[in-house]
């Protein structure tokens, strides 16, 4: 498996598999989640939108917007069909990796106040609450990880993420010593 940045061709291959991720949450919240809105075409021109592939095959995506002091995990969804294996953590460990890489402090996200899974999940991954709102009609938990930047090493060498290669990232904990 590999993450790339989504292709041009690929912006409905990325809202079908919103539109599944998604799915069950529209009887939870009471209407469509913003993620099934949105317009993968321009994500992908603006180079927020990535992919995790398995076959050449895009099993699962993320859009991240980059802000001056954080990076915005605005949406990760996975084809339900591959829900339970992974891809989700996979995705956000490259989120974190990507905000250290861009030498951005921390990682922000929100999220719909009744998707308290999601909620769960994050705080298991070290994000903190940090506020609740409602913003477009929409009640929402906003959460926040700090990222230590001397706590990772990213190897930027050929064919490990720096060069449009086909893996895009790696990264390793750095031992003492």
């Amino acid at each position: 498996m590999t993450i790339r940045p989504a292709r041009p061709e690929e912006a409905p291959v990325l809202a079908a598999i919103v539109e599944r991720a998604y799915a069950p949450w529209v009887a939870v919240i009471g209407r469509r989640p913003m993620p099934m809105e949105d317009d993968y075409a321009a994500r992908i021109a603006a180079g927020e939108a990535w992919v995790l592939e398995e076959a050449g095959a895009p099993v699962a995506l993320v859009v991240i917007e980059q802000h001056p002091d954080h990076l915005l995990l605005d949406n990760i969804a996975v084809d339900p069909a591959r829900q339970g294996h992974g891809e989700g953590r996979l995705l956000l460990d490259f989120v974190e990796t990507e905000a250290a890489r861009r030498g951005l402090p921390e990682v922000r996200l929100y999220t719909n106040v009744l998707m308290e899974r999601n909620i769960a999940l994050y705080a298991r991954r070290g994000y903190a609450e940090t506020g609740r709102e409602v913003q477009k009609s929409f009640s929402r938990v906003f959460m926040a990880k700090p990222l230590i930047p001397a706590a990772l090493e990213l190897d930027l060498s050929p064919g490990t993420g720096g060069d449009g290669g086909d893996l895009l990232w790696s990264a390793h904990q750095r031992v003492p010593g």
